[in-house]
């Protein structure tokens, strides 16, 4: 079944748990419309003044693609800082090559669509404070506390052993 997002229905609500300059709207007409994509994810986003849509990142496992609908914003990638403005697509492959985010710099709100593959799962990374985001558990941690896969497992035996002895 088509469903049609209508532009005078858009009503944009503040992504939660967001901090100062990182308050990024998101449009919620697809959620109350009940469309619940499987693996072409995507929402309208409004960038307001002086705010950043994220903290730099890259997704190990989805591509993303922005296309500026109106307004203009700077883009940071691994390339360094530019413009962007209405009419412009943004394509962000997998990996850190694709890292992205975006900051309004203007006196007027950024309009842009946001659209991602999904395919159950991604690890976002974050190169600036060394973090990763799994999804869709929404556990974050610190990129430099890896260890190996055998680490503190030196002991099984005595496991074991506390396991027959219950």
């Amino acid at each position: 079944m088509a469903t049609i997002l209508k532009s005078n229905e858009r009503v944009f609500k503040e992504n939660p748990n967001r901090a100062d300059n990182f308050r990024l709207q998101t449009d919620i007409s697809r959620i109350t419309k009940g469309v619940n994509p499987e693996n072409l994810n995507f929402d309208l986003r409004r960038l307001n003044p002086g705010e950043f849509c994220a903290a730099y990142h890259f997704h190990r496992y989805a591509e993303e693609l922005f296309m500026i609908i109106s307004g203009s914003a700077t883009l940071r990638t691994p390339n360094g800082l530019e413009v962007v403005d209405a009419g412009d697509l943004l394509f962000f492959e997998k990996g850190s090559t694709g890292a992205h985010q975006l900051y309004n710099h203007t006196q007027s709100p950024c309009i842009y669509l946001d659209i991602r593959t999904f395919s159950g799962h991604d690890i976002c990374e974050y190169p600036d404070t060394n973090k990763l985001f799994i999804i869709p558990t929404a556990e974050i941690f610190r990129k430099d506390t890896t260890v190996g896969y055998l680490d503190g497992e030196e002991n099984i035996l005595e496991k074991w052993k506390e396991l027959k002895n219950e």
